[in-house]
C-alpha cells in the first residue's frame, strides 16, 4: 500500500476499524457513490475553495474606511491584519478532531455556515473588538475548512488527487485575486457603503453550505484511518510484538510508545534542522503573503493610485498563483536541491519592494506582478514538505510542525507593519521591513531545500 494512504488525520490516529485485511477504499460502506454525488462534491469543493480567502482580501482592498470607521490606529490595524495567521495556526489543529467526532464534511459544513455568519455581521458590529472576534469567527471558518480540503480529496477522489487538488487550488486563488478586484467597485455601486462591500462576501459562503449538507452525517473515515496502536495492514499488533509484551501493563513511557508507534517518534522531529528550516521558510513566506494582503492596496491608494486600481493590484498580484503553482511544484519536483528557485523568487521580491520603496505608483503593475511571483513560495514550501520525508507518515508529521509553526512565527509581521506606519508617518520603515525579510526566507529556504529528509536527522 503507498505510504500516503496510510496517513492518518492527525497523529492520534481515527475512526475504529476492524482487524484482518483493509477494508477497500471506497467513499462508501455500500459500494462506490451515485455519479451525481461526486458531481455534487467536487461543486462543493470549488464553493468552498472559492471562500477561503474573501474575508482577508475583501478587508485588505477597504482597510481605510474601516479604520476611519471604526477609528482604528495604524497599530489596531496592524492587529487586524496579524488575525488570519494566529486563527490559521490555533484553530487549525482542531479540524482532525472535529472531523473525526463529527465527519469532515460536516465540519466543511459548519466551517463556511462559520465564514457566512462572520462576514454577514462583523461589518454592522459597530465597534472594533466587535470586529475583531467576528472576523475571527469567519477565520476560524477557513482554518478548518482549509485543512480538510485534502481530507475531502482523498475520501472522495482517490483515484484523482491531483486533479481535484489543482482544482480547488485554482478556486481558492481565482476567489482571493476575485475579491480584490470587485470589492471597491461593488462598495461603490452599492453607495460607497464599506459595510456592504464586505458584507456581500457573506452570500458566496453561504451559497457554499448548500453542498455539503449532504455530506452532515456521513462520518466515514477517511482511507488510511485507524486507531492509535492500531497496526498498519500486514504489520502485528504491538501488543505482540517482543517490545510491546515487554513494556504491556506497565504504564511506562516506553509501554506507551509500544502501545502508539506511530506517535513514538512524533517529538523527534524538533531536532531536524531541515524541519526547522522548513518552519521558519513557511513563516516567513506567509509573513509575507499576509502583509501584501492586508496592506499593498493602502501603499498603493497612500501613493495616488485609485482605490479601485488598488484593489485590481492586489488581485493581479494573487492571480499570478493560479499558472505558477502548477508550474513551480513541477519544476522544484525534478530538482535534487530546491535552492535556486528560491533564490529567484526571493530576488522578485526584492526587486518589488524596492520598486515599492522608489516609485510605488510610477512601476506599480510591475511591482504587482513581481510580488506575486514572490508571493509563490507557498506551493513550494508545500513542494518541499513532501519531498523532505521519505514516508507518508513523515510528511504528515513535517506537514503539521512546518505549518503550525510557521503560522505562528508570521503572526507578528502584519503588527509591525502596522506600528511602523504609524509612528513614522509614512511607508519607507515598513516597506523595508518587508524587504529585509526576504533575506532570512532566501536563507531558510536554501537549507531547507538540501536534498535531505528528515529520517536522516531525526
Amino acid at each position: 500500500m503507498p505510504d500516503d494512504e496510510t496517513q492518518t488525520l492527525n497523529r492520534g490516529g481515527a475512526a475504529r476499524t476492524p482487524a484482518g485485511p483493509p477494508p477497500p477504499q471506497l467513499p462508501s460502506t455500500a459500494g462506490a457513490p451515485a455519479p451525481w454525488l461526486l458531481r455534487l462534491i467536487a461543486v462543493g469543493l470549488v464553493l468552498a475553495a472559492l471562500n477561503l480567502r474573501p474575508a482577508i482580501t475583501s478587508l485588505g482592498a477597504l482597510l481605510e474606511e474601516v479604520r476611519e470607521g471604526l477609528h482604528m490606529s495604524g497599530s489596531v490595524a496592524g492587529v487586524l491584519t496579524s488575525v488570519p495567521p494566529l486563527c490559521f495556526a490555533v484553530f487549525g489543529v482542531m479540524a482532525p478532531r472535529l472531523a473525526r467526532r463529527f465527519g469532515a464534511g460536516a465540519v466543511v459544513c459548519a466551517g463556511m455556515a462559520a465564514i457566512a455568519t462572520g462576514l454577514v455581521i462583523r461589518p454592522y458590529i459597530g465597534s472594533t473588538a466587535g470586529f475583531l472576534a467576528a472576523s475571527a469567527l469567519a477565520l476560524m471558518g477557513i482554518a478548518v475548512s482549509n485543512i480538510l480540503m485534502p481530507v475531502i480529496v482523498k475520501r472522495w477522489f482517490p483515484d484523482r488527487v491531483g486533479t481535484m487538488t489543482g482544482l480547488y487550488s485554482m478556486a481558492l486563488a481565482l476567489g482571493t485575486a476575485l475579491a480584490a478586484a470587485v470589492t471597491v467597485p461593488l462598495t461603490g455601486a452599492m453607495g460607497g457603503n464599506w459595510q456592504s462591500g464586505l458584507a456581500v462576501w457573506a452570500g458566496l459562503a453561504a451559497l457554499a453550505v448548500l453542498p455539503w449538507i449532504v455530506l452532515v452525517r456521513d462520518r466515514t473515515p477517511a482511507p488510511g484511518q485507524r486507531l492509535p496502536g492500531q497496526p498498519a495492514p500486514g504489520q502485528p499488533a504491538p501488543g505482540r510484538t517482543e517490545a510491546g509484551r515487554a513494556a504491556r501493563g506497565k504504564g511506562t513511557a516506553a509501554g506507551r510508545a509500544a502501545a502508539h508507534p506511530a506517535d513514538a517518534p512524533a517529538l523527534r522531529i524538533t531536532r531536524s534542522r531541515t524541519a526547522w528550516a522548513l518552519a521558519c521558510f513557511f513563516g516567513l513566506q506567509a509573513t509575507a503573503a499576509y502583509i501584501t494582503m492586508g496592506w499593498m492596496p493602502q501603499i498603493f491608494r497612500d501613493a495616488g493610485v485609485p482605490a479601485g486600481t488598488a484593489g485590481v493590484l492586489l488581485a493581479v498580484t494573487m492571480a499570478m498563483g493560479v499558472p505558477l503553482a502548477f508550474v513551480i511544484p513541477r519544476v522544484a519536483g525534478r530538482l535534487k536541491q530546491q535552492g535556486p528557485i528560491v533564490i529567484v523568487l526571493g530576488l522578485c521580491g526584492l526587486i518589488g519592494y524596492t520598486g515599492l520603496y522608489l516609485a510605488p505608483a510610477a512601476g506599480a503593475w510591475a511591482w504587482a506582478l513581481l510580488l506575486g511571483v514572490a508571493n509563490c513560495a507557498f506551493p513550494l514550501a508545500l513542494t518541499m514538505i513532501g519531498m523532505r520525508s521519505r514516508t507518508g507518515a513523515g510528511v504528515v508529521r513535517l506537514s503539521a510542525f512546518a505549518q503550525s509553526t510557521g503560522y505562528l512565527l508570521s503572526i507578528p509581521g502584519p503588527l509591525l507593519v502596522g506600528v511602523l506606519y504609524q509612528h513614522s508617518g509614512g511607508w519607507g520603515l515598513p516597506i523595508a521591513l518587508m524587504a529585509g525579510l526576504m533575506i532570512p526566507q532566501m536563507a531558510a529556504g536554501v537549507l531547507a531545500g538540501r536534498a535531505r529528509t528528515i529520517e536522516d536527522e531525526c
